[in-house]
């Protein structure tokens, strides 16, 4: 999907994980478009991330300051390939630096920011689309410590009503609601009709079906053991019946346990009218595709990365042209997968840096100090991936800001081997 290289693209001299240098030549961006109208043959959002002001103190346990004006510029730039946007999400930092009074502000922002696009026509892309196509946010329980959330219904009633509380800020704001997995949960629970009572109280009280997101602990190993059982298929046997039985209460699940063989059963078992939303950012290319029969809709990380990509491959699907969209959306996994890379949670890192190649941010940082969870070697090839996926939108600013990075790093001259790239 890259154009072709007319020599005019910059040079860059990276080091290699062996040892010494070697000199690199963009590719330049890919032959990616803006939709004309909407998307229609999959349901998806991009999880987006939250830029930090860049002289705040964005280290580990200062309240997150944000740069409002870019954070919000960066939903623009995703709703205007006609996506719609998943925030306060782990994308976001939710329990790795984004407290709750930020996370508040956030959803009530980025929704009011959604209904002013609905309102004023921004986007041809988004035209006769709701405020909640256009944004989903997670309804956690933030306000609470995990770690004195004490085991039986003492602790089950503050997740619960921590739970309710955010629930009413998100239906407040207009956005669809996204239930995540709660830490808290996971400490208070016994077992298994814990998580069928919690839950349950949950979608009784909202207002529009919402989306269940399970969250595997390879993201965040606090998570082990969701649906009260570590094995997979009895977890999910819970998550079945908590969705069969609440009929209409739920719009779809996010499912992030990285494992398509079990996704593409789950989404056979799932009842009729109920999505599965994909957030298996290693093998989303076949899943979005699907089996003929059955496909997933996407509410991913990744996306937020390769967001031009993605929309082009949503786009050739509306067209019927299944094998085209697969095949861009697969041009891309390799970066996926390295982004999403052990350990997972650091995805965030790479989210950012790509952001900030791309010049969404003036600065290469998130809040908490997350940016530095990815050594410099993981970071390279971060940037040659990007590339050869055509997704270093602006060539020569993406080079300048790597040389920077580089030279930072004592990299600039005679290059040292690297080790750990991962």
């Amino acid at each position: 999907m890259t154009t072709p290289n007319d020599g005019t693209l910059p040079v860059i001299v990276l080091p290699h994980p062996d040892g010494g240098s070697y000199d690199y030549q963009l590719r330049g961006p890919g032959n990616f478009s803006r939709p004309s109208e909407p998307i229609t043959s999959r349901k998806v959002y991009a999880a987006a991330h939250v830029v930090p002001v860049m002289t705040a103190d964005n280290t580990p346990g200062a309240p997150a300051a944000l740069d409002w004006d870019a954070t919000l510029a960066y939903r623009h730039e995703l709703w205007s390939y006609g996506l719609g946007v998943a925030d306060a999400m782990d994308t976001a930092q939710r329990g790795m630096g984004l407290d709750y009074e930020a996370t508040k502000e956030l959803i009530r922002r980025s929704a009011a920011e959604a209904a002013t696009v609905i309102a004023q026509d921004r986007y041809p892309a988004l035209r006769g689309r709701s405020v909640r196509d256009l944004i989903s946010c997670g309804v956690g329980t933030d306000q609470l410590d995990p770690a004195v959330i004490e085991r039986g219904p003492e602790g089950l009633e503050k997740v619960t009503a921590a739970y309710l509380e955010m629930l009413q800020v998100v239906e407040q704001s207009g956005a669809k609601v996204i239930i995540m997995c709660s830490r808290a949960m996971v400490r208070a629970a016994s077992g298994p009709q814990d998580y069928l009572d919690v839950y349950g109280r949950l979608l009784a009280e909202a207002s529009e079906p919402v989306i269940l997101h399970w969250l595997g602990d390879m993201f965040d190993p606090a998570l082990a053991g969701y649906w009260g059982n570590r094995d997979v298929e009895a977890a999910t046997a819970t998550f079945l019946e908590l969705i069969n039985s609440n009929p209409g209460k739920v719009d779809g699940v996010k499912v992030s346990l990285l494992d398509a063989a079990h996704e593409t059963a789950l989404r056979t078992a799932l009842p009729a009218g109920v999505r599965l939303y994909t957030g298996d950012d290693f093998n989303y290319p076949e899943l979005i595709h699907g089996d003929g029969t059955l496909h997933s809709d996407a509410l991913l990380g990744i996306f937020a990365a390769i967001y031009p990509a993605a929309s082009t491959a949503l786009q050739a699907f509306d067209a019927g042209q299944a094998e085209h969209g697969r095949r861009i959306l697969e041009d891309t996994q390799e970066l996926g997968r390295h982004i999403f890379s052990a350990p997972t949670f650091y995805y965030k890192t790479g989210i950012a840096f790509l952001s900030w190649l791309n010049g969404h941010q003036t600065g290469f940082q998130l809040v908490g100090g997350l940016h530095a969870g990815r050594s410099i070697g993981h970071l390279v090839r971060t940037f040659v991936l990007a590339d050869q996926a055509g997704l270093l939108l602006q060539p020569e600013l993406a080079a300048e800001r790597m040389r920077n990075l580089l030279r930072v790093n004592g990299l600039d001259a005679d290059i040292p081997s690297l080790t750990g790239v991962s």
